[in-house]
């Protein structure tokens, strides 16, 4: 083999093997990721889960299927399944007071679920892992 030829191998090589590192590959999800991705394009659902469990678990369960007098089941909620991610981060933002006429648990459901350390993007990373609840 020439030198010239063993150049030409190294690189296409070289090449190839950076195509595979960086995701060159085809794919049939609109995003261009694969079907089964822990992000939306709003958050990340893989840091919304623990977000989630810190946060919101208490009053909505650990699978967000609602505790009985505390939070509703949020997998089946057709207010966060109709709402955008903006208007759910508002929601969760400003709370719902039980003086609310909208408030049928009749408890409180505090800003921020409470944790005023949550930011927007907490806030979005946790719909993102409660859009893959949904059912």
């Amino acid at each position: 083999m020439t030198r010239k030829s063993l150049m030409l191998t190294i690189l296409i090589l070289a090449l190839s093997f950076l195509l595979v590192a960086c995701g060159g590959g085809e794919s049939d999800s609109p995003s261009g990721g694969s079907d089964n991705q822990s992000s939306s394009a709003e958050g990340d659902a893989v840091a919304g889960e623990s977000l989630y469990q810190g946060t919101c678990s208490a009053c909505h369960g650990p699978d967000a299927k609602g505790l009985p007098a505390l939070g509703k089941d949020l997998t089946t909620s057709e207010f966060t399944q109709d709402s955008s991610d903006q208007e759910l981060v508002d929601f969760v933002k400003e709370g719902r007071p039980v003086s609310h006429p909208e408030n049928t648990q009749g408890i409180d459901m505090p800003p921020k679920g409470g944790n005023p350390a949550l930011s927007d993007e907490d806030i979005l990373n946790i719909i993102a892992y409660l859009r893959t609840l949904e059912e």
